[in-house]
């Protein structure tokens, strides 16, 4: 992501998110139906649905000639509790132009006991507005800790109120140019040389000469006491 303006803060919703549109981008550049469907550039965290030939999509628009690209979330053995980082990747892919059927209910800002969702909450979240105000609490409240924990996003200048700034940015940039980067060539490490195999008779001389060091130890401790 460093490629894109993210250095910092890589394991947190935001973070997913910019993943899921990473990932939905560059797989509909190399399908080519990244221009005509382009996914969601308002980010406004709403779930988009489009009744088409009697089918539900999950884009805004449905092209006549070319379907959008459907895909599933397999979470494997990963939490699915409301709010977790995974379905921020989804929300990211969706926002990308995937089709990938999802509900609001396991966003942040879905009210269960409810049964309403705070859109606005979950945008919030897209751009870390959560992670601002932690940082704005641990400033004001413990300002020693905060310059510990927040040291790298205090290196690379990004401050509380310049996060969603920053994000924007990281989105604009992914949407510009998804295609993956140059792969770095490998060059391996020659100096490095394997341990030669050891023969059954080498093996069999080492495992004796612990048997004896051990046995020439329990005797040196029988004859202390």
């Amino acid at each position: 992501m460093g490629r894109y303006g993210l250095t910092v803060g890589l394991k947190n919703y935001s973070a997913a998110y910019c993943t899921g549109l990473l990932c939905a981008r560059r797989l509909l550049q190399k399908v080519g139906l990244d221009d005509i469907y382009e996914g969601n550039t308002e980010v406004d965290a709403e779930v988009i649905t489009t009744e088409y030939d009697k089918k539900k999509y999950y884009v805004d628009e449905v092209d006549e000639d070319k379907r959008p690209f459907r895909c599933l979330l397999d979470v494997g053995c990963k939490p699915t509790t409301t709010g977790c980082r995974i379905f921020g990747a989804l929300k990211g892919a969706a926002d990308g132009g995937l089709d990938i059927p999802h509900s609001e209910k396991r966003f942040p800002g879905y009210d269960r006991d409810g049964k309403e969702y705070d859109a606005d909450m979950h945008r919030e979240r897209i751009f870390g507005g959560h992670v601002g105000e932690y940082m704005e609490y641990l400033d004001e409240e413990d300002n020693q800790k905060y310059k510990e924990h927040f040291a790298s996003y205090l290196a690379a200048s990004v401050e509380a109120d310049g996060l969603e700034e920053m994000y924007e940015g990281v989105h604009g940039k992914i949407r510009e140019d998804p295609s993956a980067g140059e792969k770095k060539a490998f060059s391996p490490d020659k100096a490095f040389k394997r341990r030669p195999k050891l023969t059954l008779d080498e093996r069999k001389a080492r495992v004796q000469a612990k048997k004896d060091a051990k046995n020439a130890e329990l005797a040196e401790d029988d004859e202390e006491e």
